[in-house]
């Protein structure tokens, strides 16, 4: 990937932190109390060069609340991380789950699996003071060792969320004209990553969140979806860093504070022109590879299409 796929990156500065919510869990299985409360949710800085602020989706819309890790107990590397993950990242963990039955997984690799992404580009994520920020205090947090550092140079031209997972195994799958012609009907559009998120599956892997805008009343990834046949998911997450081991009680607590700062926090807005078509044999897409660039908004001669 590069930095081509997106266009309009913009960092933003480090903004004043908001205060931390006193709300006990919501019911989900995940506790809140370490949310900041939104002022208002999906609120974002001005979008540097445009005539407006774009609107985003706002986290009641979204799945990331529901789905945070439950800080109140030490911080354990679940079943699925165990299987996919840390087997490529500490494979000499006495924990690693090299195979199960009914999995496709052998020491964290799998047959070739091919997904629609939504690409993020490295040099402009790093080129923000916010993010800086955020992995400067992951680097000065009580648990650094226990993070596979050594990982990202290999992950930085495949960086993503995923939109549409699992379209074809082994084989590329066949894009119906029909779909291209929906993906040019859909303009570019901006989406703004925030974080830091770890949730409550796969735990052991930290995680940026992405908040697409909204056209129309539109959520715009959930449109991408749809081009697709898919069903309209709530959680687009781009995994960056990966635990090596359990976090004890302290360590979790440094966490959850580090998250909770962190809720809502723009890191990095950029407008979406093309997504890609990426395969990988494993959940890192540590071999992984763009097989195919779809560009949005081709309808008007490959133009970015005006804004509503």
């Amino acid at each position: 990937m590069t930095d081509e796929a997106i266009k309009g990156a913009s960092p933003h500065p480090e903004g004043a932190r908001r205060a931390v919510s006193k709300d006990g869990p919501d019911g989900s299985g995940a506790s809140t109390n370490i949310l900041r409360d939104a002022a208002p949710d999906g609120a974002a800085p001005q979008d540097e060069g445009s005539g407006k602020s774009p609107i985003f989706c706002e986290d009641r819309a979204l799945g990331y609340r529901r789905s945070l890790t439950d800080f109140s107990q030490p911080l354990e590397l679940d079943d699925s991380y165990r299987l996919a993950h840390l087997p490529l990242v500490a494979p000499e963990h006495p924990r690693v789950i090299a195979r199960r039955d009914g999995k496709f997984y052998e020491m964290g690799r799998h047959p070739r699996v091919f997904s629609l992404v939504l690409p993020v580009a490295d040099a402009a994520l790093r080129a923000s003071p916010a993010f800086l920020a955020l992995e400067g205090e992951l680097r000065s947090s009580p648990f650094p060792r226990k993070i596979a550092w050594e990982i990202l140079p290999r992950r930085r031209d495949r960086l993503h969320a995923t939109i549409c997972g699992s379209l074809g195994i082994d084989e590329p799958p066949a894009i119906a004209q029909a779909t291209h012609d929906a993906l040019g009907e859909i303009e570019p559009f901006a989406v703004e990553l925030r974080g830091l998120f770890s949730g409550n599956v796969n735990r052991g892997r930290l995680y940026l969140a992405a908040y697409p805008e909204i056209h129309g009343g539109t959520n715009m990834l959930q449109a991408v979806q749809a081009a697709f046949g898919r069903p309209p998911g709530d959680l687009w997450l781009v995994g960056l860093y990966n635990l090596t081991d359990d976090l004890d009680a302290a360590e979790t607590s440094a966490l959850a504070e580090i998250v909770a700062r962190w809720w809502n926090e723009p890191l990095l807005r950029f407008t979406a022109t093309e997504l890609q078509l990426m395969a990988a044999g494993d959940d890192l897409v540590l071999d992984g590879s763009v097989e195919a660039t779809l560009p949005l908004g081709t309808a008007r001669g490959g133009a970015r299409l005006p804004r509503p």
